[in-house]
């Protein structure tokens, strides 16, 4: 069984199951889901529970079992946690996992749930995903794409009894604190309750939330590995004036972009020499974001232009290290900027040839 984040806490109220498996990259909204689960439980009875983090290969699943297999003398109900951060459990893990799915079935007096990051398709497909879900409730948390931010922010505000003004005013502040937040949906939530505290009910200003909400974007060279792929010009430029503005290492800067194109290129190849998208994504190890971003830019990149990119790649990285290059800047952030945006067109390009 499946039901969205959104649908849990319809699902919730009709009982809980004994098996939910929540799965996303999206830290706020995988733990407000567990949170959810937890709270109905302790609704239902359940006042114990115990929290395992599978840490590795030498991680012992026994001692998992043996909780999913023994009540306190205390407690008629308990809850089992196990986190797998890696998404991979391991030959062992895959074992007893399928053990503890097939237990839970009708077991009122346990509740497990397991957590994990986004899953590609062929862990979706395994034995043990396949016995979480077909004995449980899988939950499914999608992380929230950058141009429905706005959208999100103003469902939260709504949910503490704040709204936006209507029209270009309230679409300018919304816009404004999405992009203070850049993508970080726990620093969202914490201004969004900081406006909770600050301002009754009602509407907010402009003024209001550009006066409270703290520039908290995390200018991270994820982030900006995501606006690159994404073409957006504005958004690419904004993050790395952030980044050189917090001193972030311009080698590192250089690495995500040249990573990017090398994977790009990899990507490419391996289609052209007839390997299916998917499984060239795959064996590149590009998931996430990054995997729909891939998705759209592979497809329509000519061998030229990654050779091209390649090339610049290669010669900023000189200028990175102190080599002056002909027809390129001096500077290392300028020259950073120049890579950023021919790869930024480009993604542009092909999303562009995509539409027609």
């Amino acid at each position: 069984m499946q039901v969205s984040a959104d649908q849990l806490p319809a699902q919730l109220k009709n009982g809980v199951r004994s098996l939910y498996v929540v799965h996303g990259n999206e830290p706020l909204l995988v733990q407000e889901a567990v949170d959810a689960i937890r709270a109905a439980a302790r609704g239902q009875g359940f006042s114990e529970r115990s929290s395992h983090t599978v840490t590795g290969v030498g991680f012992d699943w026994g001692t998992v079992l043996a909780a999913t297999q023994s009540l306190s003398l205390f407690a008629e109900k308990q809850i089992v946690e196990i986190h797998i951060p890696s998404g991979k459990p391991g030959k062992d893990g895959s074992q007893a996992l399928q053990q503890i799915a097939e237990a839970s079935a009708g077991n009122d007096a346990l509740l497990v749930v397991v957590t994990l990051p986004r899953l590609d398709k062929a862990t979706k497909s395994s034995g043990w995903f396949v016995a979480l879900e077909g004995h449980g409730v899988s939950v499914p948390v999608e992380s929230v794409e950058r141009q429905m931010l706005p959208r999100w922010i103003a469902a939260r505000l709504r949910l503490q009894g704040q709204q936006v003004a209507a029209g270009a005013e309230g679409e300018h502040a919304l816009r404004f604190f999405a992009d203070r937040v850049e993508g970080n949906l726990l620093a969202a939530h914490q201004e969004i309750q900081k406006l909770g505290l600050l301002y009754p009910h009602g509407e907010l200003s402009a003024e209001q939330i550009e006066a409270a909400v703290l520039n908290v974007a995390r200018y991270d060279v994820f982030k900006l590995s995501e606006a690159v792929l994404a073409g957006q010009m504005e958004r690419t430029q904004r993050m790395l004036d952030g980044l050189q503005a917090e001193g972030e290492s311009e080698v590192l800067v250089h690495y995500t972009l040249a990573e990017d194109i090398r994977a790009l290129k990899r990507v490419r190849d391996a289609l052209d020499a007839g390997k299916p998208l998917p499984m060239a994504l795959r064996e590149q190890r590009v998931w996430g974001m990054r995997e729909r971003l891939f998705e759209r830019v592979v497809p329509r990149l000519t061998a030229t232009s990654l050779n091209g990119l390649l090339h610049a790649a290669h010669v900023v990285d000189g200028i990175v290290k102190g080599i002056k290059v002909p027809d390129w800047p001096a500077d290392s952030w300028q020259a950073l900027h120049q890579l950023a945006f021919m790869l930024c067109r480009q993604a542009v390009v092909t999303q562009q040839a995509g539409r027609r």
